[in-house]
């Protein structure tokens, strides 16, 4: 082994002399800089879990990648941080999301054992059409839009449609206006479709579904009329309109549920304050039991209705004079009384006669069975009422 000489004297020397050869020098060889500290796999790592995969593995990631940056040095120091504080927040929106889904899922869950339990195909509300028979989740039909699924009519269902139609511009669809105009029109399409109201079932009901403010700024312009089974085990359609029926009983009836659907409409407001409304109402009454007594009159020689006819048209005369005498009353006490008269000028027994005269249903529907006090005749017995079907 050969010892290196020593330095000669004089400034500028120190020991070790510098090497000519690679390899020998205690420093990187000449024209070459220290290499970096290499990037930390887990800040790297925290900042994708935390964006891309799980955050809370983010948040493990971003804790370990900062403990080895501590003491190793490694570059990333900056990323590891940015990786934790998003890994934090996703984890939060997470947990916040999932949050919410567990509020939501007994709901969901329960809609999906209604869907496995309800009989029929779903169907849009917009695609059901008159004539259609459905099925709704636990036979509720007051939900205001409920699931509906089609089946054949001679199968148990929860009701029929009467009407599917466009409605026109509203300002407010949610208004007393636009809901009494809906139910207007679907009373009126449920007297075209099943026109013997005597011969519907006592739990049948009315219902329809109008769009709301909301559907409405969704486009949703369509009124479906349906009448409503829930109550008891319903099958086969009630559809009874003018292309089942006889023309003479066609006739009467549209004249009959005209008349019916008048007197179901009073003014809401108290006669004593609204007595001009009230009197409107009384000349529609009028004119309502005018376009009856024209039907009757045609069909008065009619063969087995010539003795029903002329006695119901006795009745609709004096319950005539006293609406039209009513509709020029004074005083709300005076239009009360000829209220009254022209209600028990009408008596059911006359009305189930001539139905029984042209074939129609004479069982008397209990919403026109209930008599309020005052309105019964005691020659002609109960009077014709008011209509209390079930909205």
């Amino acid at each position: 082994m050969s010892i290196p000489p020593s330095p000669p004297p004089g400034p500028g020397h120190s020991w070790p002399p510098p090497s000519s050869e690679p390899g020998w020098g205690w420093g990187p060889p000449i024209g070459q800089g220290a290499q970096p500290p290499a990037l930390n796999g887990f800040a790297l790592a925290s900042l994708l879990a935390g964006l891309l995969c799980f955050p809370p593995l983010g948040i493990a990631f971003g804790i370990a990648a900062l403990v080895q940056i501590a003491k190793k040095g490694d570059r990333g120091k900056v990323l590891a941080i940015t990786g934790l504080v998003v890994s934090v927040v996703m984890t939060g929106v997470m947990v916040f999301a999932l949050g919410r889904v567990a509020e939501m899922a007994p709901g969901r869950l329960d809609g999906l054992t209604e869907y496995t339990e309800v009989e029929g195909e779903l169907r849009d509300i917009d695609d059901l059409k008159a004539g259609d028979c459905f099925n709704v989740p636990g036979g509720d039909l007051f939900d205001e839009r409920p699931l509906m699924y089609a089946v054949d009519c001679s199968r148990v269902h929860h009701g029929e449609v009467t009407a599917s139609r466009t409605v026109g511009a509203s300002d407010d669809p949610d208004s007393s206006e636009a809901d009494r105009a809906s139910e207007d029109a679907c009373w009126k399409a449920q007297d075209e479709y099943a026109m013997d109201t005597w011969a519907l079932p006592d739990f049948a009901e009315m219902f329809y579904y109008a769009p709301s403010s909301q559907s409405w700024q969704e486009g949703d312009r369509q009124l479906l009329c349906v009448i409503g089974t829930t109550e008891e085990e319903w099958r086969g359609s009630l559809r009874r309109d003018a292309g089942v029926l006889k023309p003479e009983q066609a006739a009467f009836l549209r004249a009959a549920n005209g008349v019916e659907f008048v007197m179901s409409r009073p003014p809401v407001e108290d006669v004593d304050d609204a007595l001009q409304k009230h009197q409107a109402w009384a000349r529609e009454m009028h004119a309502a039991l005018g376009e009856e007594a024209k039907v009757l009159q045609q069909d008065a020689a009619r063969p087995g209705l010539e003795k029903a006819v002329p006695v119901q048209l006795k009745e609709i005369e004096a319950a005539r004079a006293a609406w039209q005498r009513a509709s020029q009353a004074r005083t709300g006490t005076e239009f009360d009384r000829l209220w009254d008269r022209a209600l028990a000028a009408m008596s059911l027994e006359t009305e189930k006669a001539l139905r029984g005269a042209y074939g129609l249903s004479t069982e008397v529907p209990r919403w026109l069975e209930d008599s309020p006090e005052g309105t019964e005749d005691p020659e002609t017995g109960p009077a014709r009422l008011p209509s209390s079907r079930a909205v």
